[in-house]
């Protein structure tokens, strides 16, 4: 089964819930903010795709951290980790665990690929 992390409120979350309903596809929803996230995962993620790919430097959240916090949490993995788990919003959305490995942001034709 898939398993979609996010947030439930995400215009890129609505559009991933709907197409994977569209598609008949049962997923699994991972609430970061009801149920936080752990540091497995986001190392898990981080290996899997790298930084560029989970880190969303767009988000408000980014943005509103100060330079110095922002050069902390990119100083190494283990910072970037902590900076992940703390403010769940960093991480781009939504990610999709499926039985080949992730897709990070709304991909319409990876999604489609998945039926």
């Amino acid at each position: 089964m898939l398993k979609i992390y996010g947030i439930k409120n995400c215009n890129s979350m609505k559009k991933a819930f709907d197409l994977l309903t569209e598609l008949g596809l049962a997923y699994e929803f991972h609430d970061y903010k009801k149920q936080g996230i752990d540091t497995e995962t986001v190392k898990i993620w981080l290996d899997a795709k790298g930084q560029d790919v989970i880190l969303n430097k767009k988000a408000t959240t980014w943005r509103k951290l100060t330079d110095a916090e922002q050069q902390t949490a990119l100083a190494s993995k283990e910072n970037l980790i902590q900076a992940l788990t703390q403010h769940s919003s960093l991480i781009k959305r939504p990610v999709l665990a499926t039985d080949t490995g992730y897709i990070v942001g709304f991909d319409e034709d990876a999604y489609r690929a998945l039926k």
